[in-house]
């Protein structure tokens, strides 16, 4: 055979094959949970110190993403491992072959790899002490690991509580810190409406997967609950964050209203749920998760500075 002929070890077909593969493991659809609370956190530390830089913004942010695919990894993992994903669930990564265990451990050991690797650039680069960026740092991919790993949190129906703070609080205060340079305790309370509509977009998942949940006798707080608590849990989650951002609108700044457009979509999420109709409703939410977010992070840039609670 003549040398040209011969067909190459790597096919460019199949090096695309392999990044789909991954891709779609790493459930990017959910990456809104961490690309608004970076966004938002970013905001806020430009209202208080003045001025914004896109390098610390852009490293936070692959940080965040990093430790956020890392965990929906783990996540996959551990849910395999103790039977809870099957044919009809909507992680089939591992059930369907798409990737080996072994592929699984050597794609998160590497995300967690980079997540590390920009938590060190950016306590170069950030004004921020080492130790205040450490601290949030871990305690977020603690987080994203004790979901389903060690522990396996979400096994105990403490699953909602750590994402709550990881995905709300933690994410928020960490790009505030890097960007800004200091840690003000005032950017929970602007977490709290993203933090609860990301837990709305997990409650959905978790409503989704009572029976596989329940077959495989973990425990989650959709199970807890039962279809009523967990159709009330779901209303609170989907306009709590509403009402607050009205309540903000009327006491802080008239530009904190702007998420409040979205609320249409959220009634008509609302009518889905309800329904029953789940298959999909957490990428819908996601979705949602992201719109309402951008308009919550212009309604902050368009605030006057005087009119936000100290940041500082």
């Amino acid at each position: 055979m003549d040398s040209q002929d011969k067909v190459p070890f790597f096919r460019i077909d199949q090096l695309r094959e392999h990044f789909k593969r991954y891709l779609v493991a790493l459930r990017p659809w959910s990456f809104t949970a961490s690309f608004t609370p970076v966004a938002l956190g970013s905001a806020l530390a430009y209202k208080a110190v003045g001025h914004f830089s896109i390098s610390i913004f852009l490293l936070t942010l692959i940080t965040a993403l990093s430790v956020h695919a890392a965990g929906n990894i783990v996540n996959t993992y551990f849910d395999y491992q103790r039977g809870i994903d099957t044919k009809s669930s909507d992680d089939r990564t591992l059930v369907d072959r798409i990737l080996t265990p072994e592929d699984i451990q050597w794609l998160g050991m590497v995300l967690y790899s980079i997540g590390i690797i920009g938590f060190l650039c950016l306590c170069v680069i950030s004004s921020a002490e080492m130790e205040h960026i450490a601290l949030i740092f871990f305690c977020g991919l603690s987080g994203s690991f004790l979901y389903t790993g060690g522990l396996g949190l979400k096994y105990m129906a403490l699953g909602d509580v750590i994402i709550f703070f990881t995905f709300g609080p933690v994410s928020v205060m960490f790009s505030f810190l890097t960007q800004a340079g200091e840690i003000s305790a005032v950017t929970l309370l602007y977490a709290v409406p993203l933090a609860l509509n990301i837990i709305a977009i997990l409650h959905a998942n978790n409503t989704r997967d009572t029976e596989s949940d329940r077959k495989a006798k973990i425990v989650t707080t959709a199970i807890l609950l039962g279809w009523t608590g967990s159709y009330v849990l779901f209303i609170f989650l989907l306009f709590v964050p509403y009402i607050l951002l009205v309540q903000g609108g009327l006491h802080i700044s008239k530009w904190m209203t702007l998420p409040v457009l979205t609320i249409q979509e959220a009634f008509n999420i609302e009518r889905q749920f309800r329904s029953r109709q789940l298959h999909k409703l957490p990428q819908r939410l996601a979705k949602l998760n992201f719109l309402m977010g951008m308009l919550y992070v212009l309604a902050v840039c368009l605030s006057n500075t005087a009119d936000l609670p100290t940041l500082l």
